[in-house]
């Protein structure tokens, strides 16, 4: 089925995951059009997730940004894709046209908002010290890097993801690193119950001292402005001579916004990943788009995510009408644990836990008889035999998975067989 002639030109707002992808594919389909990807970095696209774990390592980071490059500079020049650096300032969606900082402006017949997230501050006394940093960008990284290599304590504010990829890269540095989160567990978001308990002994057995509960009230400084240890709202105070502040990310909303275009967390699209203007779509980290299987809005940041969305996009304007439809994955790797999550659901109400080793084990996640999730720790095969189950839809139900015996392998075996 077809949605008419493709657009004249396409911009692209951001240059990360999502964008960089949705201008690759919009190639890939044989798109002839004028590509315009602006990014509000100063550089080439480059991938994310290395950031808080191998860029760190062994002062990887001191070897410069082309290692994590999605592609080289030739690529988009091959490709005829217009890298620009610069920040969009207004969306004029009279006139097809967004605004730069520096004047500058780009028409377009199709605009891609893929504005990504930043890393959420802390509103507390001392939040601007020297030493105190957020990790979003290879820039934050490689300044975050460089406080590494010279610390001896470190204080992360939030145990989730990227606080515990952090922390586990910095204990192994020798540096003496503890965790404060005010909920009651680590990943409170993101994982099971138990499956937070293990990465919770997991950094404890390394050393890190893990706090909850505990919200920070205060960050203290020397007379060089240089942060010097951190105070909880306990009373609490925990030497530091660097702090990662890793409470989330808000996402980009701002021109959206200003243009007039629904923003609920995130860009406000539909299954197809239209904003309210038929003109502008969303993808990535910005989006708030409706889950494939339970029509709830979700808004994700992953690669997985990101890259689906830019693909998707870029097969709507060349000629689709296929909706988002992708299933959910997200991994981790803390110490030389790997944490693998497929699916996603808020709220699930019965868990299965299979696997008897305490350092080995996934967790099928429910939400009444429908298998929603499947959190897999160091078991790859199941997280794989999961992420099929899912994508087919032909998922064990909660009797099923504690039948005896029961593998997920073995499940999507018989269930490929019949």
């Amino acid at each position: 089925m077809s949605t008419g002639a493709p657009p004249a030109s396409v911009v692209v707002v951001g240059a990360g995951q999502g964008g960089q992808q949705t201008a690759v594919s919009l190639r890939e389909h044989g798109y002839q059009g004028r590509v315009t990807l602006i990014s509000g970095e100063d550089a080439l696209p480059y991938e994310r997730p290395p950031l808080s774990k191998a860029y760190l390592e062994d002062g990887a980071y001191l070897r410069g940004d082309e290692q994590l490059w999605l592609r080289p500079a030739t690529y988009y020049v091959n490709q005829s894709i217009d890298l620009v650096a610069g920040t969009v300032t207004g969306i004029d969606r009279t006139a097809r046209a967004v605004r730069l900082a520096d004047g500058s402006s780009y028409g377009y017949g199709h605009l891609v908002l893929a504005t990504g997230a930043r890393a959420r501050t802390l509103g507390v006394p001392g939040a601007g010290l020297r030493g105190v940093h957020t990790l979003r960008t290879a820039r934050d990284a490689a300044a975050l890097g460089a406080s590494l290599a010279a610390a001896r304590r470190a204080v992360v504010i939030g145990a989730g993801l990227i606080g515990l990829e952090f922390a586990a890269v910095a204990r192994e540095s020798g540096c003496a690193v503890t965790v404060v989160e005010a909920q009651s567990r680590p990943l409170a978001r993101v994982v099971s119950a138990r499956a937070a308990a293990h990465f919770t002994r997991l950094h404890r057995e390394a050393g890190t001292r893990v706090l909850f509960g505990q919200r920070v009230a205060a960050l203290h400084g020397s007379r060089r402005g240089e942060v010097t240890a951190v105070e909880t709202a306990a009373g609490l105070r925990l030497p530091a001579d660097l702090v990662l502040v890793a409470v989330g990310a808000v996402p980009h909303t701002e021109p959206a916004a200003a243009a007039g275009l629904p923003v609920d967390d995130g860009i406000t699209v539909d299954a197809r990943l239209l904003t309210a203007d038929p003109h502008i779509s969303a993808v990535g980290d910005c989006a708030s788009f409706p889950a494939p299987r339970t029509g709830e809005r979700l808004r994700l940041a992953s690669v997985q995510n990101a890259v689906g969305h830019g693909r998707l996009v870029a097969e709507r304007l060349t000629g689709s009408l296929r909706a988002y439809d992708e299933l959910p994955w997200f991994w981790s790797r803390q110490f030389s644990t790997t944490l693998q999550i497929a699916g996603f659901d808020k709220a699930p109400d019965r868990e299965v836990v299979l696997g008897e080793h305490p350092d080995a084990f996934s967790v099928l996640l429910f939400r009444g008889n429908e298998l929603r999730a499947v959190e897999s720790v160091n078991r790859p095969g199941d997280h794989i035999a999961a992420r099929r189950l899912l994508h087919r839809r032909i998922p064990p139900t909660p009797a099923e998975a504690t039948a005896p015996g029961f593998t997920l392998k073995g499940y999507l075996t018989g269930a490929s067989a019949g």
